[in-house]
């Protein structure tokens, strides 16, 4: 890595991105914001009755008026979102779907009423059927929507032109997707080879894999806040 290559893609949008960015800025590096996705609330209507909520991301737990409800959220930044934000009875999973379902299935029970799924619009469905099929109803609510951005702001643009960019940070395989058609239409696909992709997952690993990154990692849970500690002080 020469001396030059000190910012990072952060292309995680909000609410996280101001995190990730002071995160990795004490840790000596350049962040470069680059939200792949930006996120805009969706009005749900009023909200059905349920025993439980069930928040997938902070952008969820955002886009929602307290409810009386125990709360089950997929990680602990979603947890504590929720929490800032009002609701009072929240357990948090261990950061991915998968988790939240057995969360659900641990501590709930289906005769007990159905289950309130908050989700952005197009995401959910996978989780949803996983929960039917551990025998809930579930009523999936759209109470965001994620807009893809229309191009790389101007400062990533020129920093990955001047090969200054050490890494770049994904949190989600539609984000990485939107990031890497965004780089192939800048012309910046070569620009790639001296970046480390920092991902939080394996499945955003995959999406990644076509473009000639230095190397492509994976954090030890799908955590944004372990984004900062695989990307490690700066030199």
């Amino acid at each position: 890595m020469t001396a030059a290559r000190r910012a990072v893609l952060v292309t995680r949008p909000e609410p996280g991105a101001v995190e990730t960015a002071v995160a990795i800025a004490a840790l000596g590096w350049s962040p470069l914001p680059a939200p792949a996705l930006l996120l805009r609330p969706a009005a749900p209507g009023r909200l059905p009755k349920a025993q439980a909520l069930l928040l997938p991301s902070r952008a969820a737990a955002r886009a929602l008026p307290v409810a009386a409800l125990p709360v089950l959220t997929v990680g602990a930044g979603t947890a504590a979102e929720a929490r800032a934000r009002g609701f009072r009875d929240v357990t948090a999973a261990e950061g991915d779907a998968e988790a939240l379902v057995a969360l659900a299935a641990a501590q709930l029970d289906p005769a007990a009423g159905a289950l309130l799924l908050a989700v952005g619009r197009g995401y959910g469905a996978g989780l949803a059927a996983a929960l039917r099929a551990c025998g809930f109803r579930v009523l999936r609510r759209v109470v965001y929507e994620a807009v893809p951005a229309a191009a790389l702001p101007g400062a990533a643009l020129t920093a990955l032109r001047g090969g200054e960019v050490a890494a770049a940070l994904f949190t989600s395989p539609r984000g990485a997707r939107v990031t890497l058609a965004l780089l192939r239409s800048a012309g910046l696909v070569e620009a790639m080879r001296g970046v480390r992709a920092l991902a939080i997952s394996a499945r955003i690993a995959a999406v990644l894999k076509p473009l000639p990154f230095a190397s492509v990692e994976v954090t030890a849970r799908p955590d944004p806040a372990l984004l900062p500690v695989l990307l490690g002080p700066a030199p």
